[in-house]
């Protein structure tokens, strides 16, 4: 058979098309490599080789990706039958399993993937690393010392270390993006609604979760999101549609577009790596050489300093209400303050003060914010500024050394997190299309992301701006010091 270890997902699904592999191979040299190279990383805390291997030699739906291996993120995308723990000691210690399919597995099976197993995660995902109480930290393949990102660190440092082509990732803050950009890798979030979170999430954070997929490649991410977009009957609203198959931009032509390039320090309180504002510098010169117009911009609302607050507050309720529904049905008794992280202790107690009129209030500003944000991309016609894209960096800094966010403190902890993310939870408030790209890397060989951002329901523009880059500064031959 093909060696498959560095082929993306639509190369190995192509060999399944063309009889120069089966779905039972692919399947299983994807084991091996979990096997001999995760006990480095810690990336996947379970698996299901076995009923991964039945399904790859029985009758798998004809999807374009058919036989393909996948990873699932231990936080969401419920299988029925199957455990998600999210991230904590006490699902995990319930052996809980879930009653349903989400909408979410349904779409990845009938595309033909075959889950292998679980990802790591933080509790609930609400940090940007994935080091739980509940397990081991995931280690990145880079510099096994630093942090894969979070929230979906263990699917990014699976993909980074050639284990799978592909696994699933979701992004209510950055969880997409952050670990895409500090594992090198593509990650794309979705405009809301995008990806139905079905039957049991109408919304999650507000609207600010989504789901998607962290991958080598950007013809992957197009790829793959054409076969999980789509509404479920019954989402409480949906994407815009878009005008073509996202995998149909791959190599269309970019146009003149106006981008605008984030220049500034956001503040004090974030960090302000070098590296970060090299690589949108060198971004900028790569955008300029493909015909875009490049100059200094980014949205006069970008760094509202109440941002940080009324985000917040739909975290804690949110969080506030998993919790309470938890305790009421997957584990039947009160989760004490003792079975979770300080951090999501936190969320909790604020979650269960706010009052009805807290909350909706939040909501509300949150909602005139969006349409400041939104005039950044809104045509000069209309009365907006007329930019099609807007460049940042993913991260204010490189991959950090693990126990970084925690070492302080509990208090330390939050600002620490807001240090290094000021420029990616923004866009899951407004619902706008993201992507991180491996653009640039460090002296020392470390990843550092650039995030492009489009208007809302664009993914088209994202999707053939990304491509071009990809052929411009290509990323694949990268290979981090640990992996298959």
């Amino acid at each position: 058979m093909t060696e498959t270890t560095w082929l993306d997902a639509t190369a190995q699904a192509e060999l399944v098309r063309t009889g120069q592999a089966s779905p039972a191979e692919l399947v299983d040299a994807a084991i091996e490599r979990v096997e001999r190279v995760d006990p480095q990383l810690d990336a996947v805390i379970r698996n299901r080789f076995d009923a991964a291997r039945e399904e790859a030699r029985g009758e798998l739906p004809a999807g374009p990706f058919c036989g393909v291996p996948l990873l699932l993120k231990d936080l969401g995308c419920h299988v029925a039958g199957e455990e998600t723990n999210y991230g904590t000691s006490f699902l995990r210690d319930a052996g809980y399993r879930w009653p349903t399919d989400s909408y979410l597995a349904q779409r990845f099976r009938a595309a033909g993937f075959v889950v292998l197993g679980r990802t790591n995660v933080p509790e609930f995902g609400t940090t940007i690393s994935t080091e739980p109480a509940a397990q081991s930290p995931a280690r990145n393949p880079y510099d096994t010392n630093r942090s894969t990102g979070g929230s979906s660190g263990g699917s990014a440092a699976a993909v980074a270390a050639g284990l799978v082509p592909v696994a699933h990732a979701n992004d209510g803050g950055g969880s997409i993006r952050i670990p895409a950009a500090e594992c090198g890798l593509v990650g794309l979030k979705p405009t809301r609604a995008r990806v139905s979170q079905g039957p049991d999430v109408g919304e999650g954070w507000a609207g600010a979760t989504i789901d998607g997929v962290v991958t080598r490649s950007v013809r992957d991410t197009a790829a793959v999101l054409d076969v999980l977009a789509g509404p479920m009957p019954g989402d409480p609203y949906v994407a815009p549609p878009l005008a073509r198959p996202l995998a149909g931009e791959v190599g269309a032509p970019v146009g003149r577009l106006r981008v605008g390039l984030l220049d500034v320090a956001p503040g004090e309180q974030y960090l302000d790596d070098p590296a970060c504002r090299a690589a949108v510098e060198q971004a900028g010169r790569l955008l300029e050489e493909l015909g875009c117009e490049v100059g200094p911009g980014m949205p006069e609302a970008m760094f509202d300093p109440q941002f940080p607050r009324f985000f917040t507050t739909t975290i804690a309720a949110d969080v506030a209400l998993t919790l309470s529904a938890l305790e009421r049905g997957a584990l039947g008794r009160p989760i004490e303050d003792g079975d979770l992280e300080p951090r999501n202790v936190m969320y909790r107690a604020v979650g269960r003060k706010l009052s009805a009129e807290d909350y909706v209030g939040a909501r509300m500003w949150l909602g005139r914010w969006t349409r400041r944000m939104a005039a950044f991309w809104t045509p000069r016609d209309q009365g907006g500024e007329g930019y099609d894209l807007l460049v940042t960096p993913t991260l204010a800094a490189r991959p950090p050394e693990l126990g970084w966010l925690t070492d302080a403190g509990p208090k330390q902890e939050g600002r620490r997190i807001n240090s290094l993310m000021p420029f990616t939870s923004q866009f899951n408030v407004t619902g706008q299309p993201a992507i991180s790209l491996p653009l640039h890397w460090t002296e020392e060989g470390l990843p550092i992301g650039v995030q492009l951002v489009a208007a809302f329901g664009r993914e088209d523009v994202l999707v053939r701006v990304a491509a071009a880059l990809e052929e411009a500064a290509p990323w694949s031959d990268r290979r981090p010091g640990v992996s298959a």
